[in-house]
This record gives structure tokens, sequence and C-alpha cells, in this order.
């Protein structure tokens, strides 16, 4: 077989006026000035991808708190030991965020600031002596203040915020959990057995720990179950709050409760796969809506939180 060029004598064309495009230089709003405010910051980011997504997860916000919808979010302790504590407070305090879900880890975190305005020991060197999470304090409280919150029928994030509002601590301002048993705003802590240095204490009951994280579990998934019209927002777990999530809200729609129009978040350094399909994909496939936004959440949430602000 031969074969020659391709002749283009005939290629057709069109006027580049004629066409529909994705990029206009209404969407460059231009630089921001020295001395401008915030605001004028905001508006003069480029209104393109990730802005636009940044844009529409405070838009979905403002329109749930506006609505009486809750703004639920779910998080790792990696937030906590980065500084996020105050953001995340400030949104309880203003009536944004309508419950927290966490992970067992954060407590500790929480714990420490509150205790000793400190938290996040040197693993390496510790582990290789046999200390790693061996703090007395932390072990001994944290259990405690789980055992004796259970015998009281109330879960382990509920427990734990009034352990720490009720105590002398010298920084218990900055605690997440002291602040939602003031506030009234639930917090759940999903505890998986063996990951936290509380579980290394003998102070640490089985028993305790799992009825409580139960009953957390089960608080959570009432509060999903009235997800519609609302916000939910994972912010640096990849694997544990993605499938408590996805779990309660199958529960919730098993038990015939209407939760398909709302909106996930994910906001993390790398996007995971647990949360790309239990926290935005699978959830939101009926009729929902999703964003990701991939950053430092040092960054990132601070950023979100005073554009939230601004709107109020």
């Amino acid at each position: 077989m031969k074969f020659r060029p391709i002749d283009i004598s005939k290629v057709k064309t069109y006027s580049l006026k004629d066409r529909r495009n994705k990029v206009s230089i209404g969407d460059h709003y231009g630089i921001y000035k020295k001395g401008g405010s915030f605001l004028d910051f905001i508006s003069s980011l480029p209104n393109f991808l990730a802005v636009c997504d940044l844009k529409g997860v405070v838009e979905a916000i403002i329109k749930a708190h506006k609505n009486g919808r809750p703004v639920i979010l779910g998080m790792g302790a990696h937030p906590i030991k980065v500084g996020l504590s105050p953001f995340i407070i400030e949104l309880m305090k203003e009536g944004i965020l309508s419950a927290i879900a966490t992970n067992g880890a954060s407590i500790i975190h929480d714990f420490e600031l509150s205790f000793i305005g400190e938290t996040s020991e040197d693993v390496l060197k510790e582990l290789s002596h046999g200390t790693f999470g061996m703090a007395k304090e932390t072990g001994r409280l944290l259990n405690n203040a789980i055992n004796e919150g259970v015998k009281k029928g109330k879960g382990i994030g509920e427990s734990i915020g009034e352990f720490i509002a009720s105590n002398d601590f010298p920084f218990k301002e900055i605690s997440i959990f002291a602040t939602g048993h003031k506030l009234s705003i639930p917090i759940t802590v999903h505890i998986a057995i063996g990951t936290d240095i509380i579980h290394m204490h003998a102070e640490a009951d089985g028993a305790s720990i799992g009825e409580g994280t139960m009953k957390d579990f089960r608080l959570f998934a009432g509060i999903v179950s009235e997800l519609e019209g609302g916000v939910y927002i994972n912010l640096g777990s990849a694997v544990i709050l993605p499938e408590v999530f996805l779990k309660a809200l199958n529960l919730a729609r098993n038990l015939g409760y209407k939760v398909e129009e709302f909106t996930t978040v994910n906001m993390d350094l790398f996007q995971h796969y647990r949360p790309l399909e239990n926290v935005l994909n699978r959830p939101t496939a009926i009729r929902g809506q999703k964003f990701s936004l991939t950053g430092h959440h040092e960054i990132m949430f601070p950023l979100l939180t005073a554009m939230i602000l601004e709107r109020l």
C-alpha cells in the first residue's frame, strides 16, 4: 500500500467571532490592589475552576444556613493539629455548623491543647523507646471521661465535651468539644479500636469505647437523616469518616428518610478513593451536587471560613 499526505485544501472553517468559548476576559477580574479589603481580594480572583468550586461551596453553605438546613463537618484530627480549631469554633458560634463528626485522635489533640496548650509528640523518637502515646494524663483522664460518660448514657463526643467544659483547664476556650457542649452542638466520635494512643492504657475499657462510639454513630445517622437541602464537608479524613458517612446515609434512606438533594464537599491535600466515592460520587448520584477542594487545610479552611463570614 502507498500512502499520501491528506489534501486539506477543502477544510471547512468558520469565523472566530461566531464560536462559543469557555474563557472570556470578563472572567479575569484583575489584580488585588495593596491596601484593599478581604472582599476586594476575593472579588479579584479569576472566575475559573477551583475558584468557582470554592464560591460554589460558600453559596451552598450560606443557602443551607438561611434555609435552616444542617451543615455538617466530618473531620480527621489533622485540622486540629494545624491550628484550625479557632476557625471551626467561630463557625459553631455563628450558627453555621450544625454538627461535627470526627475520629478518636481528635479527642486526644483537643484535650491536650486544652490541658497544656500543646500537642503532637515526636512519634519516631518516642517509638524508639516504647514511650509513644504514654502520657499518663492523656490516657487516664480521657479514658475515665469516656467510662464515666458512657455509664451516664452519653456517647463519647458528649462525654469528652462535658469533661473538658467542666474542668478548669487553662486553654479550654480552644476546645471544639467543650464549645460543642456549651452551644449544644452535637459532636460524634467514631473510633476504630487500636488506632488511638489511649487504647494502650490500662484505663481503656473496650465495652465503654464500643458502646460510646455506637451511641455516637446512631446519633450521627439521625443527623444525616435530616441532611436534605444541607451540606456535608469531609475535612481531612481519608478512611474513617467517609465510611461512616456512607453507612449513616444508607441507614437513613433504609428507614424511609428523604436524603437525596444535598451538597457534599471533600477538602484535602490529596483526593483519596474513599472520599471521592463515599462522600462525593455515590451519595449525590440521585440529585445532589459535589465539590472537591484540593489544598493544604491550614490555607483552604481559613479561606473558606473567611468567605462564609463575609457573606453573613
